[in-house]
């Protein structure tokens, strides 16, 4: 973290709280009142930080462009000044540490893999990294719901790209960066993108196997690893950045309930049954005999218009794994049929693991 020498008396900024948080903690330390313009998506542990360090903090905006904005037009109202979480100058080269800080303690790195979003990080990195080892590949990893960077390098410039929705929201930027852009784009080797059901299983997997609770925008890296589109790594000497740690619970809830369901550990289905005594505690025994863990059971009647002597039971249950799933999905066929089962899993064959 780079602290800054700021001769005003208030600064603006626009982030979605990792930004925010540096600025309200320096701003803290050198009697500088921060105001900062967040996105209604901005998580709550985020916001309630920032204000309990003592900056202002403004909710409005859609996006992080559409609060950047509002900051831009607040400081030139009040007199303030402007610093932008990802074009700025000293933020660009306080980012550039990190990359010294890799190849200072890691030798003979083969890539580093590097979150982006409005791409100050990745900008930075690049030009220590390149500076110093110029045969390591530096490889940036976006969101598949921001694709700023990868249209920016496709049309030869900074282009404003919608963003939707994602695990890892400090990425969710529609517009790069002019400085970073200029100084990552002869420097960066690639860049990917990681749809949201390999953020939330690398989440989970940090959880699990490294006791490191990150923020989707930092474990986005991981989530590369385990997507399966960097395999030409394999076997290779690899550093990925985990660049952010500040998740609410809301929200780290939410990712471990969806990484779970993505690594086929939990399934929901729906077997229709004779309603009456005994028929549901046989389906229970069966899903017991399989070794699964019910979570979740409801019961449906109503909406069995052909048959009124059935009833429509949904369960959710824990498992091992996608064999674990097929086992009950063979045991559930075998005794109900496949017109009387549905099933809710998703059957990937990717090997997401460390």
């Amino acid at each position: 973290m780079v602290s800054l020498t700021v001769t005003v008396f208030q600064v603006f900024a626009a982030s979605a709280g990792n930004h925010a948080l540096a600025l309200s903690m320096h701003g803290k330390k050198l009697g500088v009142e921060v105001n900062v313009v967040m996105p209604r998506h901005a998580p709550i542990m985020k916001i309630n930080r920032c204000e309990e360090l003592g900056a202002n903090i403004i909710i409005d905006g859609n996006d992080i462009g559409a609060s950047r904005e509002i900051a831009l037009r607040l400081a030139k109202e009040r007199g303030g000044k402007y610093i932008n979480g990802y074009d700025h100058i000293d933020i660009l080269a306080g980012a550039g540490t990190v990359g010294l800080e890799i190849i200072d303690q890691v030798t003979n790195v083969d890539a580093v893999l590097v979150p982006v979003g409005g791409c100050g990080l990745i900008a930075g990195v690049a030009v220590a990294v390149k500076t110093l080892s110029p045969k390591t590949r530096v490889i940036g990893v976006a969101s598949e719901t921001c694709p700023a960077l990868i249209r920016s390098l496709e049309k030869g410039e900074p282009v404003y790209t919608p963003t939707n929705p994602t695990l890892a929201d400090g990425l969710a930027v529609p517009a790069i960066g002019v400085n970073a852009f200029r100084t990552l784009r002869n420097r960066v080797d690639e860049v990917i993108s990681v749809p949201e059901h390999d953020i939330a299983i690398a989440i989970l997997r940090l959880l699990e196997f490294e006791k490191v609770v990150c923020e989707g925008a930092g474990a986005i890296t991981i989530g590369a690893l385990l997507s399966g589109k960097l395999n030409s790594l394999k076997g290779k000497k690899v550093v990925s950045i985990l660049s952010g740690g500040n998740i609410d619970t809301t929200s780290l809830g939410r990712c471990i309930d969806r990484g779970l369901a993505y690594d086929n550990r939990v399934i929901r289905f729906t077997v229709i049954i004779k309603d009456t005594p005994g028929d549901l505690s046989e389906l229970c025994t069966l899903v017991s005999n399989c070794g699964a863990s019910v979570k979740d059971i409801y019961l449906e009647r109503a909406y069995l218009r052909n048959d009124m002597s059935s009833i429509r039971v949904k369960m959710v249950t824990e498992t091992r794994g996608l064999a674990h799933v097929e086992q009950i999905r063979s045991a559930l066929y075998n005794r109900y049929t496949q017109e009387k089962c549905t099933f809710r899993a998703f059957r990937q064959s990717s090997e997401n693991s460390f």
